[in-house]
């Protein structure tokens, strides 16, 4: 982490894909993405508008303090960790 833009982008690919798929066939879908970005966000309805379907974004508010605590319990715990510093997150 983070991925070469051009593997990323074909992940994301597949996953919007397969997420349409499911979406077409009827079926509920969560996305456990942070969307911390307004722009993803809107992105994700655009994608999904064609299809019918009105996502419903959960915010669930954390202090700082708290989410500064996790990112420092976690970190490096697993080989394939996305190493995210505390400047990064403030």
């Amino acid at each position: 982490m983070p991925l070469p833009r051009d593997v990323r982008d074909d992940i994301e690919g597949g996953l919007r894909a397969w997420l349409l798929e499911l979406v077409t066939a009827g079926s509920d879908v969560v996305l456990d993405f942070s969307f911390w970005s307004r722009a993803m966000r809107e992105d994700y309805r655009r994608l999904l508008e064609p299809a019918g379907v009105v996502p419903e974004t959960i915010y669930l508010a954390t202090d700082r303090s708290t989410v500064l605590a996790r990112i420092r319990d976690r970190r490096g715990r697993h080989p394939d960790d996305y190493v995210l510093t505390e400047e990064v997150a403030s």
